[in-house]
């Protein structure tokens, strides 16, 4: 499959599990440019609020739970916490800023990687620095957003051994044990050969800012605010730019509710 057709194809992707559609007319509409974002100046920097809260921190590793057995959908037990995961990167524009955002603010995420964009390698010089520290985790998204149940158990082994040895030899880790399946799409064969791959952890999610594909940034607020809530594990992606431009508003909603920005390994002992 070449590149033009498989961006055409994530960009028509559909999440499972969302429960927050877009309208059928959303991608025809103009997307409109934030202006309380990140990095926009306020039209009197005299009203310029004061200088935001710090966001909340993970939990201490004492509080870590053990390595979740099978499928996760969300975080368990109670706690005020927030996984914010990143798939594909199919925009390098947008995987750097997302990766500004993260320098920026503090804000921790999970990436699924899907291996063959170039965005990983375009970044990969900003992204080790918080790889290395925690701030970010990678994990598996295969390595070109294949579903997986119409593959092969070797076709699936290849999809993810690809992606795993370019987070090792890119980022000095290989994402194990979480793998996100594309489109969540999964079974007992797939899991299994996962796991015979050390990805023992198919990683679903409860909520999705639904931006696989292009939507406003209006709707994709919307999602926000039904999904940021606590003990959530929410979907997002590094495919088009609304997203950029409402940095400040998820921020905004995430210290309202007093959320923690969580990678999974904050959660879970490795």
């Amino acid at each position: 499959m070449d590149r033009r057709s498989f961006l055409t194809m994530i960009a028509a992707g559909t999440a499972v599990l969302t429960g927050c559609t877009p309208a059928s007319s959303a991608q025809d509409q103009p997307v409109p440019v934030s202006q309380t974002g990140i990095g926009a100046a306020p039209a009197d920097s005299r009203l310029a609020a004061a200088e935001p809260a710090p966001l909340l921190g993970p939990p201490p590793r004492s509080a870590r739970l053990p390595t979740p057995a099978g499928p996760l959908t969300r975080i368990p037990g109670a706690g005020n916490n927030i996984a914010l995961t990143v798939d594909d990167g199919a925009s390098s524009e947008v995987v750097g800023a997302y990766v500004q955002f993260a320098r920026d603010s503090g804000a921790r995420f999970t990436f699924f990687v899907t291996g063959v964009f170039d965005s990983w390698t375009d970044h990969k010089d900003e992204l080790r620095p918080l790889v290395e520290s925690g701030q970010i985790q990678l994990a598996n998204h295969t390595w070109d957003h294949a579903d997986l149940t119409s593959l092969t158990a070797a076709a699936v082994a290849s999809q993810l051994e690809r992606t795993k040895s370019f987070l090792h030899n890119t980022f000095g880790v290989d994402g194990t044990p979480y793998y996100r399946p594309p489109f969540g799409y999964h079974n007992a064969t797939v899991d299994s050969v996962a796991a015979d791959h050390g990805y023992a952890v198919p990683t679903l999610w409860y909520g999705s800012l639904s931006d696989s594909g292009l939507i406003t940034e209006q709707y994709l607020l919307e999602c926000a605010h039904k999904y940021f809530n606590p003990q959530t594990i929410v979907i997002g992606h590094a495919n088009h730019p609304p997203v950029t431009h409402v940095y400040g508003e998820l921020l905004d909603i995430i210290r309202d509710r007093q959320l923690a920005m969580v990678t999974l390994d904050d959660i879970f002992e490795t």
